[in-house]
């Protein structure tokens, strides 16, 4: 492969070569570098670019030393190229939150996730583009503009990690950090045809946060192909003392388990979880031949959901008592910078009454439950990931869903943020194409803590799908397709 070529590769083969020294960090960070110039122009995924400290990351690599310290342990990357969401700090790097408030924002002491994942190999080619704070289903913000979709440039790439999918699916970078609160590592996947994990929470730190004891808001990876997504991951995880929620990393690497996977027995399916969710008729039609296909690796498939309940109430009470924790202050000073839905949303909390969050939070521990008690009979759940593809780039949620309009720019994610509620890890994988070539995906749900497994399932069905060959792509011009 010639040098003008590497960013072909899967982030397991550049770490192999890595490792081996058929090439250095520094080939693959001018590599990078070079394929960002040719694709950002028609995508805007990586509008911050930190290209001279990435150089001297590779280079103090490439000189061993404290830099490789960790060169034996889980995640090692040797020198890969990776993004960063511009919702995390990197130290000297302009960091904007993708909010007016912080335009010139530039940090002096990096995230803790960052320190992790620079101390395991990565270096830092630039920020991703995310929606203000991370909230919304598409990927556009004041400071840096519309993130596009590569395979059809007049489609959204989703929300709110929609800057780092389309970073791996470009092939800019190898592998992309994200966060996710209501599908915020899901939707882009989904969109783009990339993978995307919600780990449990506890399993990736979050560090600075203040809302430290919530388990809504989570941060992890996404790759073009399970095998790196896990590798991510094994960089990730691990204990953090500024994380209380934290717990060590498992004993068994999650990329040994996915090199050596065992398929689910009884896997559960659910198209809309019982008739509680919308879902355009197209998205239904695939995703449940989909869902059928995990009886060709030996599962048991069942059409089976666990009850719900109120779940989409739940979670927007939860979330806006996390908007209140994060926003209520910056809008008391700073309102005319704030846009309407993150105000809507902090306003909605603000209103609530303790009983009304008291409720919700009965209601999640009795969910939790019901879970708990799914999983004694399933491995799996699998739902859609999304229960549309993707819209005009211009909108900032789908105009209807199977013909209903929204109520509010989070009801589009219902799918993800139900599961989101019951802390158990979720994973979004492709599964095939609509009539104008979207992508679409499944949603895979694992049990609490069981990201091993969960892994496992999904590179089982990506091998037999093969869709993770199409990436990387270069970048298509399109039309916006109809309405459903």
């Amino acid at each position: 492969m010639s040098r003008d070529e590497l960013w072909k590769m899967t982030a397991g083969e550049a770490v192999a070569r890595l490792k081996k020294k058929e090439i250095s960090p520094l080939d693959l960070v001018e590599a990078s570098a070079k394929r960002m110039a040719e694709v950002e122009p028609a995508v805007n995924a990586m509008p911050t670019l930190c290209l001279d400290r990435a150089r001297d990351h590779a280079k103090r690599i490439m000189a061993g030393g404290a830099a490789c310290e960790a060169s034996g342990e889980a995640g090692w990357l040797a020198g890969l190229p990776v993004s960063i969401k511009d919702l995390t700090d990197v130290a000297g790097v302009r960091t904007t939150y993708g909010s007016p408030i912080f335009a010139n924002h530039v940090p002096a002491k990096s995230h803790p996730l960052v320190e992790r994942i620079e101390r395991k190999g990565g270096i830092v080619m630039g920020k991703s583009n995310t929606p203000e704070f991370g909230a919304g289903g598409s990927t556009f913000n004041e400071v840096f503009g519309r993130t596009r979709n590569p395979w059809n440039t007049s489609l959204t790439c989703g929300g709110s990690t929609g800057g780092g999918s389309v970073s791996v699916a470009t092939g800019e970078v190898w592998l992309a950090h994200g966060s996710d609160h209501g599908g915020s590592l899901r939707r882009p996947g989904t969109y783009c045809s990339t993978v995307g994990i919600r780990p449990s929470p506890g399993r990736v730190t979050r560090g600075t946060s203040n809302n430290l004891w919530s388990p809504q808001s989570v941060q992890g990876p996404m790759a073009r192909n399970v095998p790196d997504l896990a590798l991510f991951l094994d960089t990730m995880s691990g204990l953090c003392l500024q994380d209380p929620m934290t717990f060590d990393a498992p004993a068994m690497s999650f990329s040994a388990a996915v090199a050596d996977p065992v398929a689910p027995k009884r896997v559960a399916w659910t198209a809309d979880f019982g008739g509680r969710f919308e879902l355009d008729a197209d998205i239904r039609e695939i995703c449940t031949k989909a869902a059928r296909r995990f009886e060709d690796l030996g599962c048991i498939v069942e059409e089976e959901s666990p009850d719900f309940g109120p779940v989409d109430e739940v979670f927007m009470a939860l979330r806006s008592q996390q908007f209140v924790v994060d926003r209520e202050l910056q809008l008391k000073d700073q309102r005319d910078k704030i846009k309407p839905d993150i105000i809507w949303n902090t306003e909605l909390g603000l209103k609530q009454t303790t009983s009304q969050l008291a409720w919700a939070e009965r209601e999640r521990a009795a969910l939790f439950r019901r879970m708990v008690e799914f999983f004694q009979k399933y491995d799996l759940l699998v739902t859609p990931s999304a229960p549309t593809a993707a819209f005009d780039v211009n909108l900032r949620a789908p105009p209807t869903i199977n013909g209903k309009k929204l109520d509010n720019y989070m009801s589009g994610s219902t799918l993800n943020s139900g599961i989101t509620v019951t802390g158990s890890p979720a994973l979004a994988i492709p599964c095939g194409f609509d009539q104008w070539g979207r992508p679409t995906g499944l949603q895979l749900v694992g049990k609490p803590r069981g990201e091993a497994a969960l892994l496992q399932a999904a590179s089982l069905f990506e091998r037999m799908l093969g869709l993770s060959k199409l990436l990387p792509i270069d970048p298509k011009p399109g039309t916006v397709p109809p309405s459903a």
